[in-house]
């Protein structure tokens, strides 16, 4: 249990440590560097979707025959409408906009952008979560579990930095926007350590789960970092970036899966 208490705090590290670099670097991040970082991510978010998730969720349904898609159909589904709604429901600010979204608060700036984070951060400690869930009661290998938790960290140490670095230049304490980095990743280890906890009773649910997660990370992916990679100059770059992150993610899998 050890291990996997540890695996759950991967991604988190990982977003610690980007939020740390607020105290290494000055000013807004490189509009460049934000873009490959951008893509870098999605890219690692779509590979672990279909590899450590969707693949894993078809698996463990193949005594349904030619019909093992379907819990993955349905599961995905239900990720991507699950996100859907948050989306719509949680007060919430993407980089380079001025309108926010969700319902109507009195929320400021700076912290719904802490929260556009947090959302984009659920998913994936769903995801490992669930993935280490399946490592205790469905056979799901821990190497594979760790290959999603490293996978994740990767990706999420330029998202703690997105957040703190321009939170720094827009005037706040370097030492606020390091703790709204960490915030907004810590949504993760909760999120992982609930899905451990009913652990012995998602058995029957696995597959769902597990394609539910991959349907909530995509649309994250869809609805939020293509277009931020894509707008602009550079989107170029950032394809590039996709692709890296995407074999990056894809070499963890099968050679620790």
């Amino acid at each position: 249990m050890g291990e996997i208490i540890r695996g759950i705090l991967i991604p988190f590290a990982g977003t610690c440590a980007g939020a740390a670099c607020v105290f290494l670097m000055k000013g807004q991040m490189n509009a460049i560097l934000e873009k490959l970082l951008t893509g870098f991510a999605a890219g690692v978010m779509v590979a672990a979707s279909v590899w450590s998730l969707l693949i894993p969720a078809m698996d463990e349904s193949q005594g349904l025959g030619r019909l093992a898609f379907l819990p993955a159909s349905l599961g995905f589904a239900l990720g991507t409408f699950f996100l859907l709604v948050l989306d719509g429901l949680i007060p919430h600010l993407h980089r380079f906009s001025d309108e926010p979204e969700g319902v109507a608060s009195g929320a400021g700036r700076y912290t719904m952008m802490v929260l556009a984070v947090a959302l984009h951060n659920l998913p994936e400690g769903m995801a490992v979560g669930v993935v280490y869930a399946g490592s205790l009661t469905a056979g799901i290998p821990v190497s594979g579990a760790l290959a999603l938790a490293v996978g994740i960290a990767i990706q999420n140490f330029p998202e703690g930095a997105i957040v703190a670095l321009p939170l720094a230049a827009e005037g706040k304490s370097r030492g606020r926007a390091f703790l709204s980095g960490v915030l907004s990743g810590a949504v993760e280890p909760l999120g992982a350590v609930l899905t451990l906890l009913l652990a012995e009773h998602l058995v029957p649910w696995m597959p769902y789960l597990l394609s539910f997660a991959a349907g909530a990370m995509m649309y994250v992916v869809v609805e939020e970092l293509i277009p931020e990679m894509s707008q602009g100059h550079h989107s170029n770059k950032a394809t590039v970036a996709f692709t890296l992150g995407f074999i990056l993610m894809m070499i963890l899998d099968v050679a620790l899966g």
